[in-house]
């Protein structure tokens, strides 16, 4: 995707913000995918269910946290579940309630990952960006709708 030459200021931001996630998203991923078998998404996934209450939340909320749809969040799970990382887990008061539990194992696994995963952000924003910058640009993106709000976290709970 090229920038025209005499692109608003708005288009012009919000190409080089889809080219920023794109490229970012592409490395992190490649090396949390190398190092510890999971992707960004699995990644997230454990991280939000690590900070829950009992590590574990409906489906539907998980799917929230994660800004997925249900059936994306369900295609997710089905990968960690299998893995033994999440399991499903039943509620005793309502049961066509599901839950996503984050198993020992899971945990294991986040905390093996969050490191080198926090790392590698902190590497990869350093040395392209000051402090400053990496404030700022922090400061910008918490404006737009559904940024702030979670936990800016990148290590378990």
């Amino acid at each position: 995707m090229s920038e025209p030459q005499n692109a608003a200021p708005a288009v012009q931001a919000w190409t080089r913000l889809l080219r920023a996630h794109a490229s970012t998203t592409r490395l992190l991923s490649s090396q949390l995918q190398a190092e510890h078998g999971l992707t960004l998404n699995d990644y997230e996934a454990l991280l939000v269910l690590s900070q829950a209450e009992e590590r574990r939340l409906k489906r539907v909320d998980l799917a929230r946290r994660l800004l997925l749809t249900p059936s994306g969040v369900t295609r997710l799970l089905e990968g960690l579940e299998r893995e033994g990382l999440v399991e499903r887990a039943a509620c005793a008061q309502d049961l066509r309630v599901t839950y996503a539990q984050l198993t020992d194992s899971g945990a294991e696994r986040l905390e093996a990952a969050s490191c080198s995963h926090v790392g590698s952000v902190r590497a990869l924003l350093e040395e392209h960006l000051t402090v400053a910058e990496i404030d700022s640009l922090g400061s910008l993106l918490a404006k737009l709708p559904e940024v702030e709000g979670g936990d800016e976290s990148c290590r378990p709970g």
